[in-house]
């Protein structure tokens, strides 16, 4: 079996290193040399490709890509990767994308006699690296069973969510949730501030109370020490709230307090924060 991988930046780099170290044979695809590069130290099994072309006659295509825009120009399209495809092949996609335009790669996919499943995924990069993301499946039950294996390999737990809808809605909410709880805790500890709190006592304390949270923990410490190296950028954040806020919208719901905290990412980003880590926003919270 041969596998491509089409993106291996800060997220699909861990995912395509533990295909390799599993001894499989990927090949592998990204503009940028250096992540391409930094991927195949993980093993003999993986190598790279100059072009899409190269991939033509795998059995299986991941992508791991930024935007939705950046799936539509490399996966659809006459010339897109989707028409080079052998027939029965299956393609994944694991980015963080709305349910319209993964439908779309979906009907596409059908077009042409190939398997589709929407893989987006729950954590972090340092969890992909080491085979710990949480895979979110939508698609076909059967091409469901049929490849995971091969996703129990990149993460886990693997969940089979239903339809593709399905796998980007919980994605989507699990950010917007995420995320919002981050612009909460950076106000509380501004207010603590105010109070004469010492972050310190004020994050243990916080933590013996209803307020504890996985972000809390995470990112609240990360502010109290002026650690805003990006883990999680935050103009990724803007994509993904606002996709999010966006699928809400077409289902009927207005997601109100979620759009407060697109808000203070978007004033963040437009602050010169958008390459720090979106526990930035704390920043511009007086």
């Amino acid at each position: 079996m041969e596998i491509g991988f089409i993106g291996v930046g800060a997220m699909g780099g861990g995912l395509a290193r533990n295909l390799i170290r599993a001894d499989k044979t990927v090949l592998v695809f990204d503009l940028n040399p250096e992540v391409v590069e930094k991927t195949l130290v993980a093993g003999n099994s993986g190598r790279a490709v100059e072009s899409l072309d190269a991939l033509s006659t795998v059995d299986i295509v991941f992508t791991s890509l930024p935007m939705p825009q950046d799936l539509e120009k490399v996966m659809l399209g006459n010339d897109g990767m989707l028409s080079k495809m052998k027939s029965g092949a299956t393609y994944i996609d694991v980015s963080t994308i709305d349910p319209n335009t993964s439908r779309k790669l979906s009907d596409a996919c059908e077009v042409l006699g190939l398997h589709f499943l929407e893989c987006p995924l729950g954590k972090t990069p340092m969890h992909a690296e080491k085979a710990e993301e949480p895979i979110f499946a939508g698609g076909n039950k059967n091409t469901f069973e049929s490849v995971k294996p091969i996703l129990e390999i990149i993460g886990s737990p693997v969940y089979y969510v239903g339809n593709i809808e399905a796998a980007c809605a919980i994605k989507l909410i699990s950010n917007l949730v995420g995320m919002t709880n981050v612009v909460v805790i950076a106000e509380a500890m501004r207010i603590g501030e105010k109070a004469g709190i010492n972050h310190k006592d004020f994050l243990k304390m916080m933590n013996d109370t209803g307020a504890k949270s996985a972000q809390l923990n995470l990112r609240g410490p990360w502010i109290s020490e002026g650690d805003f190296e990006s883990r999680f950028g935050l103009d990724l954040t803007v994509k993904d709230l606002r996709l999010g806020c966006e699928m809400a919208e077409q289902w009927g719901n207005d997601a109100k307090t979620m759009k407060v905290a697109l808000d203070y990412y978007k004033r963040a980003s437009a602050n010169g924060l958008g390459k720090e880590d979106c526990n930035a926003v704390y920043k511009i919270i007086s």
